[in-house]
């Protein structure tokens, strides 16, 4: 193998291993945490979460900048007084944001849990933006194994304080917030550590690097605001639920979609490594890689759907409270078959080639058909099995979208797969919902094994070119 190679699978190794515990974890917490403390506290853990993923959004764009400037680099090239600079100046800028947040939810929320989960929320957003920078510099400069550490380490610390908490006897969910926010924190000393010589400096050193901010968040905010959408896209059908629905009907699809999103921790691993090493190839071979990543990831997530079936019925055995609500995971668990090409794949090429306002253009369009079908099933109809197959249909119709629009910048075609994909996803919702879960792991199976025949060519020829390169 050559040197590439061996780099790629230590830094692949190092970022896996960390989403490894992270899956583990949030299986446990998926498992665990629904069962012990209640539907209703349950529901307000959830709604926590929910606000939580949108704090990344208050730095306006700030740290997509650096990674998006600076992806590539190499971690000893960086100016460090600039970023010194760049860092005390973000830690400012966050602190005023989340006072204003913590106060104001005293004068505008009634509601006593939704001021908790807000106050919670704005200390979040205070610990996590400033760690999303340093992180990022991480990320950038291709030091995965400090970045895997000190994202591991949160759920970790999490994980223990939840573990303790309900051993303990204790089943409120402010407790299980405030893990959160401890795990957060030693992650931002782990990521500090692992920056300190960016973190430390005289203040001597310190100056208000105006241009630079402006740069960053000029590059940055195209990418923040295509991930903004992106988000809203689920997160505007979840908000329209929440808002039709009771709390612990909330809780009962936001564990349906927790365990969807499981399988995504292992895309991650995979898209965190890709962007360094895509800045730093050959933009002409970007067609035939494409093709390569696509048609060995699309192998893979399709054939990972099987593992439903004996899921679904594991988690009905054990979670009797939300046994009827498990039937949703039929219409969800594909979601990370679109999220995970989506992610992996899409995203990270766009970010590469430097199609941010692509991005944004096709997560505003997908957010707009969002919000249509959301006021249609929540609010007109009320129905709740629409509300949530709605989900999947929005996340598929961003990944063709996207993926027909990258296409084109990478002229290639790719419309027959596109095709045959979304054939064997609807087989499998249909077998999900309507038949027990032995006949649909049959029909499924063979649907799958009918996709691998027709791509028989492509797999040899992918699996030949993989040996290629690992020998190059």
């Amino acid at each position: 193998m050559n040197n590439k190679v061996v780099n790629f699978i230590k830094n692949f190794s190092y970022a896996l291993s960390s989403n490894l515990v992270t899956l583990l974890i949030s299986t446990l917490i998926v498992l665990i945490v629904p069962k012990l403390i209640g539907v209703e506290e349950y529901g307000y853990f959830q709604l926590y979460i929910f606000y939580s993923s949108y704090v990344g959004f208050l730095h306006f764009g700030w740290n997509d900048g650096i990674y998006l400037r600076y992806g590539g680099k190499e971690y000893k090239d960086l100016n460090k007084k600039l970023f010194f600079s760049q860092f005390v100046m973000l830690g400012i800028f966050q602190f005023i944001i989340a006072g204003i947040i913590f106060f104001l939810s005293f004068y505008y929320i009634q509601d006593s849990n939704k001021i908790f989960i807000i106050q919670m929320t704005s200390l979040c957003l205070l610990f996590v933006n400033i760690r999303y920078m340093l992180l990022y510099i991480l990320q950038a400069t291709n030091r995965i194994k400090d970045y895997a550490r000190s994202t591991m380490i949160d759920k970790i610390i999490y994980c223990c304080l939840v573990i303790i908490t309900l051993l303990v006897g204790i089943r409120d969910y402010k407790l299980l917030v405030v893990s959160d926010l401890v795990g957060k924190v030693i992650s931002l000393l782990f990521a500090i550590y692992y920056c300190k010589d960016i973190v430390f400096h005289n203040i001597k050193s310190f100056y208000f690097s105006i241009s630079e901010t402006a740069k960053n968040i000029s590059v940055g905010i195209k990418l923040m605001f295509a991930n903004i959408a992106s988000m809203l896209i689920l997160g505007v059908v979840r908000f329209g639920i929440e808002r039709s629905w009771d709390v612990s009907t909330f809780g009962k699809v936001s564990l349906t979609l927790s365990v969807s999103n499981l399988m995504m921790l292992f895309i991650n691993a995979v898209g965190i490594i890709m962007f360094p090493i895509l800045r730093r190839t050959d933009k002409e071979k970007f067609p035939s890689l494409y093709i390569l990543m696509r048609d060995f990831l699309m192998v893979l997530l399709l054939g990972v759907l099987i593992i439903y079936f004996p899921s679904k019925f594991i988690l009905s055995q054990w979670l009797t409270s939300y046994k009827e609500s498990l039937n949703y995971m039929a219409l969800l668990f594909p979601m990370f078959v679109f999220e995970g090409k989506t992610a992996l794949l899409i995203n990270t090429f766009l970010k590469t080639l430097r199609k941010e306002k692509l991005m944004l253009k096709i997560n505003l369009i997908s957010l707009m058909l969002s919000l249509l079908i959301s006021i249609i099933t929540t609010l007109v109809l009320r129905n709740l099995d629409l509300a949530v197959l709605s989900i999947v249909i929005l996340l598929a119709f961003r990944c063709v979208l996207a993926e027909i629009m990258l296409s084109k910048v990478l002229g290639i075609s790719t419309h027959k797969n596109i095709f045959l994909e979304l054939i064997v996803t609807l087989v499998f919702i249909v077998v999900g919902w309507f038949m027990n879960s032995l006949s649909g792991v049959v029909i499924y199976t063979i649907t799958y094994i009918l996709y691998l025949l027709i791509k028989r060519k492509d797999i040899i020829g992918t699996i030949k070119n993989i040996k290629v390169l690992m020998k190059v």
